[in-house]
């Protein structure tokens, strides 16, 4: 007789009965499939030639859709992710006056170091009015947006330029080089910067906060493309 088999024969047993206690593995929930980013498409242009002055702006912005803006100035392109939602009036006047080549040839007159950078304003596109430049605009004004929910907490924040009424806004934008929190509640925000905060920060610094830097340069916005994405 070999006196070692039934020991061998009780531990297989015993192994036999921890397989089958033991608890079932549970399979895993493998994580939600990462949605694809979206494609962005460019929008045709409302003209061919730059168009500067309006009665109003048309109504072109579908809010059920994600806009972005290309900035192109002479140092590079800066991109701007517009908050249709948040500022549906701001977004829809950008992308309406963008579309009819208002911006082109324009320039950020006013770029102060350590706050915003400031263009939008036609008559910059003219340095024959150089004096006039900050003053200019579409033709109409609308209402400012400032309690949107937004702020100016980072560089890179767009913003809408107005005069001291809020019912003044029409074409001119500026857009942070550092956080500017102090304006948030009070001057509307409707998009920040996605790509090219190298270039912004490139802009030629010609204000001092007290007026124009003599001898500083105003770098120009050669066009400004409106890219759409079917979001929602």
């Amino acid at each position: 007789m070999n006196p070692t088999r039934p020991a061998a024969l009780v531990l297989s047993a015993a192994l036999l009965m921890l397989v089958a206690c033991a608890p079932a593995t549970q399979a895993q929930t493998p994580p939600p499939p990462v949605p694809p980013a979206p494609t962005f498409t460019p929008v045709k242009p409302l003209s061919e030639q730059p168009v500067r002055t309006f009665e109003k702006a048309a109504q072109v912005v579908d809010p059920a859709k994600i806009y972005r803006a290309v900035l192109k100035t002479e140092k590079g392109d800066i991109t701007v992710e517009l908050n249709a939602k948040a500022a549906p009036k701001a977004v829809n006047n950008f992308v309406f006056l963008a579309l009819n080549h208002f911006y082109d040839g324009t320039r950020f007159h006013r770029v102060i170091d350590g706050f915003m950078a400031q263009g939008g304003d036609p008559l910059s596109a003219d340095p024959a009015q150089k004096s006039s430049w900050g003053t200019g605009g579409p033709g109409y004004s609308f209402s400012a947006e400032p309690a949107n929910g937004l702020k100016f907490d980072a560089a890179g924040v767009l913003g809408m330029a107005r005069a001291a009424s809020l019912d003044s806004q029409g074409s001119q934008f500026f857009i942070t080089v550092a956080p500017a929190d102090f304006l948030s509640g009070q001057y509307t925000v409707f998009g920040r910067v996605i790509a090219g905060q190298d270039v912004l920060d490139q802009l030629t610094r010609n204000d001092d906060g007290r007026g124009p830097v003599v001898g500083k340069a105003a770098d120009e916005l050669k066009s400004v493309e409106i890219l759409v994405s079917g979001g929602s």
